[in-house]
């Protein structure tokens, strides 16, 4: 029901207590008169219980209108009870609800029985479900990314940039890196490859050869001499760079791994090169070229990500899917994943309603007491007003018995 029908509901009770205790003044007064000129017994049977039923009615209505209001508009004292004891019955109803509702042995019951990963599970499992929190989840992070100054961002990644370029020394790092390569043999791919290069070089370059061989040998020598040293020489190291290319355990090869290993321990220890790569980080890591770095790497992230929020078929989007579809699986089928979210959840709410009872209880003794005193009596009428008019009525029905009583009990003493 709402306002208006319980006001309706009010006035109709209201109407008819009144009305009994309006006919028990009116049967009073009407047998006042009669007994006059009428000898009758049961006159004043009727007199007695019209008598006793408004002094009863009138004393219920009295008790009644005191709880909301000043009977008759008369300031007596003890009532209007509700407007004048609106903080009390705050605090009181505040204490109850907490004594009596968040009770660790009333709440635990109900906290055992939460069963919060079905419903998610069967939330997330419908596909529009999954595009609405997709949606909603990537609006939330596009109005962050695009409240945030972008210059403070950029700053942010220059200075973390900062620390952990001054934390690195670019020597070591790159000494083991070339180390790590060893390690795993990558190396020799490259001498292959090198090797296959040097050799075709060397074959198609011959006339070259030919001509460096000629000019730096002597004057009385035939030229077809020299072509023929030309000759062996280009095949001499075509053949050499042959075997290395194609025997993964030649001589060679670890003679450069030897080689690159030092240059790889040198790298790590000699203060020399870690002066050098200090001074090529500082010359590359300047202020203004790191701060320009820092910009445009913002700038480009975010354009990424705004493209990716924004696009219904994203990469990004599509990637949340397919992670919530395993979610959902793993919540219909793993039982123990199942027992673990509920428990969390299950200790989290127990947890922070034990934590939070007594503000709950300030929030109602808040709530009731920030009401304005009339509109509370107005609300509690409104809900109680029915049943306390048919206090009126018993009231009218009893007094009106007992007075009956009490005349017939009279009559025969």
């Amino acid at each position: 029901m709402n306002d208006e029908q319980k006001k309706q509901q009010l006035r109709r009770y209201k109407t008819l207590a009144t009305g009994l205790f309006i006919l028990m003044a009116v049967t009073f007064l009407l047998m006042t008169v009669l007994q006059k000129t009428n000898s009758s017994h049961w006159i004043g049977y009727i007199r007695a219980f019209s008598e006793a039923a408004m002094v009863g009615a009138l004393a219920d209505w009295f008790a009644v209108t005191a709880l909301f209001n000043y009977p008759l508009g008369l300031k007596i004292p003890h009532t209007n009870l509700i407007e004048n004891s609106k903080e009390r019955i705050g605090d009181n109803l505040g204490n109850f609800v907490v004594d009596n509702f968040l009770s660790p042995e009333n709440i635990r019951p109900y906290i055992q029985k939460l069963k919060i990963s079905v419903y998610i599970g069967d939330w997330l499992s419908k596909e529009k479900n999954q595009t609405v929190l997709i949606s909603e989840l990537s609006s939330v992070i596009r109005d962050i990314i695009n409240k945030l100054d972008d210059d403070a961002v950029a700053r942010f990644i220059s200075a973390k940039a900062q620390e952990m370029a001054d934390s690195i020394k670019l020597n070591a790092v790159i000494g083991n890196g070339i180390e790590y390569l060893l390690n795993k043999n990558d190396h020799q791919k490259i001498i292959t490859s090198l090797s296959a290069q040097i050799k075709q070089y060397i074959l198609h370059n011959q006339k070259m050869i030919s001509e460096r061989v000629g000019k730096e040998s002597f004057f009385f020598i035939p030229k077809s001499v020299d072509n023929k040293i030309a000759e062996k020489i280009t095949q001499g190291l075509s053949d050499y760079f042959l075997e290395v290319e194609e025997n993964p355990d030649h001589p060679l090869r670890n003679e450069i791994t030897d080689r690159i290993l030092e240059f790889s321990d040198e790298l790590k220890s000699e203060p020399k090169w870690e002066t050098e790569f200090e001074s090529i980080k500082s010359d590359f890591l300047r202020d203004d070229k790191l701060k320009q770095y820092s910009s445009d790497i913002w700038q480009s992230l975010k354009a990424s990500l705004l493209k990716e929020l924004s696009d219904e078929e994203s990469r990004l989007k599509s990637y949340a899917r397919k992670n919530i579809n395993e979610f959902v699986d793993n919540l219909r089928n793993d039982e123990k994943f199942q027992n673990r979210i509920d428990h969390w959840v299950r200790f989290t709410a127990y947890k922070y309603i034990l934590k939070n009872t007594k503000n709950f209880g300030e929030l109602i003794s808040t709530t009731v007491g920030n009401w304005e005193g009339k509109e509370l009596s107005r609300k509690l009428e409104l809900e109680v007003g029915k049943d306390l008019q048919f206090i009126r009525i018993n009231g009218t029905i009893v007094g009106g018995l007992v007075g009956l009583l009490i005349y017939t009990v009279a009559n025969f003493i």
